[in-house]
């Protein structure tokens, strides 16, 4: 338990020798290593799973997720030793927002591929929706290049064959009158044929004549056009053929599928939710326990102990300066003003 314990001081980034000496903030310390360690570990198989859901190598994929643990890991461990208690709270927020925002963004970042994870089944499933879509809309998009090619041949064809209905009805009307016109019962309403039923005869033989020449001609076309119909249809069949079905596996694809699923459902919006925040408390805790945490006797020892190193560095700079101010005194007042009144400035900046 000792070694464990000293371990997860070295995690926290404090200081061993000063912290040995303060009792009271050994429990308060190793609970910000452990924190800092498992957010490491969660970071390590995010990023694992992250790489190996573009790659699917297992080795690479592993290798990357540790070297990804360890970055988060150092950048947590630096964040949380380089804050500095001082007393006051809101000072204390204020220089550790920047570090909370580093936080925010690393935690949704682990995040994101454990929440994938965690919904896969449901993620595949609506991939597979997505797969169908994508196929829908390619299909759309080849058909309508051959659509209006396709429509123009048949609303062309649909123009012959009334044209020849035209001239059907026009020829069966002709008949007709002609007929009534033999019987009696219609035109001048004499039965027997006279010159008047002649010339109605002679219009409908002439109109069925017109038909079956316009038949012949219109039958051609209709036949040809049928035929560059076909041509376009098989055309069209072949590039339907030629396509690919695109396998949506990818993480862009993924976190898309789960956007979609969070816009649908309430409960997977809520759970999604919650695991982020889950993540972001993680994250930030080791923050926040420093924050809140009251000045204990460990930060008044770090206190004294880098105070001490500007009181030497101010003290060498002093002695330095007054060496070079003893130099100066052959030199004339002008410069020697000016090198005296630089190196005072120097050391009030200090």
């Amino acid at each position: 338990m000792e070694k464990l314990k000293v371990f997860f001081w070295r995690c926290s980034g404090a200081n061993l020798a000063l912290l040995k000496r303060c009792p009271t903030d050994s429990t308060k310390y190793v609970g910000i290593g452990a924190t800092i360690f498992f957010t490491g570990i969660f970071a390590a198989l995010a990023g694992g799973y992250a790489l190996y859901t573009v790659m699917g190598n297992v080795w690479w994929s592993a290798l990357f997720g540790v070297v990804w643990g360890l970055m988060i890991f150092n950048l947590d461990r630096y964040i949380v030793s380089s804050m500095r208690k001082e007393g006051r709270w809101w000072k204390e927020l204020l220089m550790a927002t920047p570090r909370i925002l580093l936080a925010l963004l690393i935690s949704l970042v682990i995040a994101k591929p454990l929440e994938m994870k965690i919904f896969e089944n449901e993620i595949k499933s609506e991939l597979t929706v997505m797969e169908q879509q994508l196929f829908s809309r390619q299909e759309g998009e080849v058909k309508s290049r051959f659509e209006t090619d396709r429509q123009q041949l048949s609303d062309e064809i649909t123009a012959l064959k009334a044209e020849i209905a035209d001239k059907t009805a026009t020829r069966d009307e002709l008949r007709r009158i002609a007929r009534e016109e033999a019987d009696g019962t219609g035109g001048t309403g004499k039965r027997n044929p006279g010159p008047v039923y002649k010339i109605k005869k002679e219009n409908a033989d002439r109109v069925d004549a017109e038909l079956s020449e316009l038949k012949a001609k219109n039958n051609e076309l209709i036949a040809q056009k049928l035929t560059r119909q076909q041509k376009i249809d098989e055309v069209l069949k072949g590039e339907m053929l030629a396509m690919e079905r695109q396998s949506l596996d990818g993480p862009a694809a993924r976190m898309e599928a789960l956007d979609r699923l969070t816009s649908q459902s309430e409960a997977i919006y809520w759970a999604n939710l919650f695991v982020i925040l889950l993540f972001i408390a993680v994250e930030t805790a080791p923050i926040f326990v420093k924050l809140i945490s009251n000045r204990g006797p460990y930060d008044n020892l770090l206190k004294i102990e880098e105070h001490g190193f500007d009181v030497q560095q101010i003290e060498v700079m002093a002695e330095v300066n007054a060496l070079i101010k003893e130099r100066a005194k052959d030199l004339s007042m002008t410069e020697k003003e000016f090198i005296i009144d630089r190196l005072d400035v120097r050391l009030n900046r200090s």
